[in-house]
């Protein structure tokens, strides 16, 4: 080929994506198998580690407390531990950009009979840090950081005690911190949280012998429990995953296989997700290594729809939102992402305005009883014609006859209208309750979806008026009329 010649790369759109991908470890297990590798008594060794440049800083931050690695022969990640308490480090620790590794790592550090301090790069740097500096800090160690709790981080570690803590926001990596600590703390560690959050770090403590207690979205560890070096496959990461299922889900006709992949209920929800929205899943080979459930992943492509994203989903799906996010303008209905205020917000909005409309059926509803209570009035009236005669015989003038009828029929209305409105109300406090109780709704409450007064006022004024002209009429029946009959 000459000096000037060019060469030329053709690209074609593809028409589907089919065949077998093998997916690397799960970052979020990898991150805490090593961290609890570089405690626990013996070598730990750990196939399929996940090759991320976040999870080769926890590796780098373990080696320079006392716990080297290395990779042997056949690919897998060795770490051996210390079986006890770390060794001082010499320098600060490089945590990269990895927050995962500063978050989680900060919880065995508060245990340890050292200072240590842990910085990261430029990105890093910026991300707050209080929310395992506020629960660290309660269980006895003492920590600096920058202007808003922002790295670095100089941790002051020692002696910790138990604590109860019940973070407002959920968070998987706070949770693993605190749990963490809690195996350097005296007594009973828990967090509970708010919502059920990934328990990657729960199975990985159990995996290496720890027990803990799990109830509801509650966690308890007990202080002071040896951990013993394992032998491990990790899962193929589903956060990958999602790359190319959801490249499989823009051709209709693709077929992909993906085995050893993570199927832990925390993180699985991201295929109940792909199938609302019209990918073909199936899930095979389901076994369970240390806790951790894994199969093999099966898709199809077929029709596109979008869906919606809300409430716990939003805090479950969190990495795979933006990759949901750039195909959902190829889907037929796009992709909407709600939080859970915003779900509650939309949710509410609807049961009020049906609501809303249930009262206006009841208000019109009422509206036409009373209406229909002085036509029966009217009707009452005209049918007395003779006996009202009759009166006019014993010298009841009919103005006076007149004034009697009317004062009757408001009577009769103001009593019917009354009745009604105390059943009406009685009504839909009770209804109002039972909607909040069963359903959780906060249900607009009756000022909002009554009628005003001064509606019900007209209506009976008008029911007056039906009824003031056969009233009239009556009043003026000739006396003969009664002789007659």
């Amino acid at each position: 080929m000459s000096a000037d010649s060019t060469a030329v790369a053709t690209v074609r759109p593809a028409r589907t994506v089919q065949g077998l991908v093998r997916i690397p470890g799960d970052k979020s297990i990898s991150h805490r198998y090593a961290m609890l590798a570089a405690i626990a008594r013996g070598t730990s060794r750990f196939h399929n580690f996940s090759a991320a440049r976040d999870c080769a800083s926890t590796l780098g931050c373990l080696a320079e407390l006392g716990a080297p690695w290395r990779r042997a022969d056949d690919g897998a990640i060795e770490v051996t531990g210390v079986g006890g308490p770390l060794k001082p480090p010499v320098a600060s620790l490089d945590c990269g950009n990895s927050g995962s590794t500063m978050r989680m790592l900060s919880g065995i550090l508060a245990g340890q009979p050292f200072t240590s301090e842990l910085f990261g790069d430029e990105s890093l740097s910026r991300r707050p840090m209080a929310r395992i500096i506020k629960p660290l800090s309660k269980m006895g160690a003492k920590i600096t950081s920058s202007d808003g709790g922002r790295p670095p981080l100089k941790i002051h570690g020692g002696s910790l005690h138990a604590i109860h803590y019940k973070p407002e926001v959920a968070s998987a990596q706070v949770k693993s911190c605190v749990l963490f600590a809690g195996l350097f703390a005296r007594g009973d560690t828990v967090i509970e949280e708010p919502i059920r959050t990934r328990d990657h770090g729960e199975l990985a403590l159990q995996a290496f012998g720890a027990e803990v207690e799990r109830n509801g979205n509650a966690a308890r560890i007990r202080g002071g429990q040896p951990l013993t070096a394992i032998e491990a496959h990790v899962p193929g990461d589903l956060s990958s995953a999602a790359f190319f299922l959801c490249a499989a889900a823009l051709f209709p006709g693709s077929q992909l296989s993906l085995p050893g992949i993570l199927m832990n209920p925390t993180r699985a929800r991201l295929l109940d997700i792909l199938m609302q929205m019209g990918l073909k899943v199936s899930v095979a080979q389901i076994e369970q290594h240390h806790g951790e459930l894994v199969g093999a992943i099966e898709a199809h492509g077929a029709t596109w729809q979008g869906g919606t994203i809300a409430g716990a989903d939003t805090a479950a799906l969190i990495d795979e939102i933006p990759v949901l996010a750039a195909i959902a303008p190829y889907s037929d209905n796009g992709l909407e992402v709600l939080t859970a205020q915003a779900r509650d917000a939309k949710i509410n909005g609807s049961a009020r305005e049906g609501l809303g409309q249930l009262a206006t059926i009841a208000t019109l509803l009422a509206l036409a009883s009373i209406l229909a209570m002085a036509a029966a009035l009217a009707s009452a009236i005209w049918q007395r014609r003779t006996s009202l005669a009759e009166l006019k015989l014993s010298g009841v003038r009919p103005p006076r006859l007149q004034s009697l009828l009317l004062l009757e029929s408001a009577l009769m209305l103001s009593v019917g209208a009354v009745a009604g409105a105390a059943w009406g109300i009685y009504g839909q406090i009770a209804l109002d309750g039972y909607l909040t109780t069963t359903t959780g709704f906060p249900v607009k409450r009756l000022g909002e979806s009554v009628r005003p007064v001064e509606v019900l006022a007209l209506v009976i004024v008008a029911s007056l008026a039906i009824s003031a002209l056969p009233a009239w009429l009556a009043a003026r029946v000739p006396a003969s009329v009664a002789l007659e009959e």
